[in-house]
Parts: C-alpha cells; structure tokens; sequence
C-alpha cells in the first residue's frame, strides 16, 4: 500500500519512515540537549548540585533563543508550510523537547507501528508512564496511521483501556490501524505493549474527517 502523498522519509511501501528521524542539523542536536536538560533536572541532587548556577546559565540561554525569536503568528506559519511530515509535534517532533520522540513506519498492511522508552519526565505512578502520557501517544499514532491510509481528520472521541501499568525505562511497541470508514466518521484502533509482549494500553478512536486551516501570513 502505497497512498498518494502520504509524508514520508524513504521510498519504501512497507516500513516507510513516517515521521521525522533526529537529523544532525543544529536544531535537532539543541533539542536533544533540552530532552536530556529535562531529564537530568529531574535527576538531579537538589541538595547537593549548584542549582543557583546552573538556573543562571540556563536563565541566560534563554535569554537569548527569546531575543532572536519571531513573533509567534510568523513561527506557526514557518511550521506548518511544508507538505511532507511535520518536526514539531509533542509526540514525534525532533524539534520538541518533551517529544519522546517516537518514530512511526507505515506497512503494507495499512497499519504503522514504532518503538519508544519513556524515562522520569513522563512518569505518573511510581516508575511508570503516566495514563496522560499513553493517551497522547495513542491519540498520535492512531492519527498517523489514518493518514498513511489516506483518510485522516480530527479526533472525536478517544477510548482507553489500561489493562496494566506501562513501565518506564523499557522499550514499549506503539501500534494502530485503521479500522473502517462512514462517510466522514473513521474508526481506528491501537495499542500499547511492553517489551515482554503484555498489552499495557489498548484504544479505539473515532475521528471526522475535517481539516483545521493552516496559518498564514496576512496579507
């Protein structure tokens, strides 16, 4: 199955590259840092690491990135101008610093899958994901694999059931398919599932096939 302009990274109909890999482009390695930044603050001594210093250095860091910043309306137009897959979303961005990131390959099958560990920042109950967290995650691929099938929209309702708790530090398989379609309405399904193979989240998604303008530059 090979949808006509479905995003992508590669050529191939079964195990097309969905969404964006982390680049060497100097965007792609800040954001890394950031992700680690996160991580190591909530790792850190607070008793025993010189916090005063490195909240001034970081206060300065940002200091910066805000002064070259545009505005905020010409940022949204300069994210969403390309046709092909996007690099700032919360699940898969290499370009956002609380994206896992997961990566999602579309298959033969119409069905797309990804591997991803989640560490402390997305930790709800002890050393384990927050049901927040997997909601996110699901509502994304469940959307990614309407769109490599070539019928997408927005969410409508999202059913979840936690059949076990998801564990942090393991690799967890994130997968969805589209099930059906009526008219505009779309049912998809995926899943959670550890590293031993349990099912840890399942999802059933409706969604209406209906687009939300993208930004653009006043005229």
């Amino acid at each position: 199955m090979v949808p006509g302009g479905t995003p992508r990274v590669d050529k191939s109909p079964d195990g097309a590259v969905l969404t964006s890999l982390r680049g060497d482009a100097a965007i792609d390695r800040a954001t890394h840092a950031a992700r680690r930044l996160i991580d190591a603050l909530l790792r850190a001594d607070r008793d025993g690491t010189d916090l005063t210093g490195v909240a001034e250095r970081l206060e300065s860091v940002v200091d910066d990135l805000d002064a070259q910043a545009p505005a905020v309306q010409d940022r949204l137009v300069d994210m969403w101008s390309g046709e092909g897959t996007t690099r700032h979303d919360p699940v898969t961005g290499p370009e956002n610093a609380i994206a896992p990131p997961l990566t999602l390959s579309g298959r033969a099958d119409g069905s797309v899958d990804g591997e991803v560990t989640m560490t402390i920042p997305y930790q709800g109950p002890p050393t384990c994901v927050h049901g927040g967290v997997s909601a996110l995650l699901l509502d994304h691929t469940l959307g990614v694999a309407n769109s490599w099938v070539g019928k997408d929209g927005m969410t409508a309702q999202l059913t979840l059931r936690y059949h076990r708790p998801t564990p942090l530090f393991r690799r967890l398989a994130v997968s969805a398919r589209q099930e059906r379609t009526e008219g505009r309405k779309i049912w998809t399904v995926g899943e959670i599932r550890d590293d031993a193979g349990e099912l840890c989240v399942s999802a059933e998604g409706l969604f209406i096939d209906k687009k939300v303008p993208r930004p653009r530059r006043e005229k």
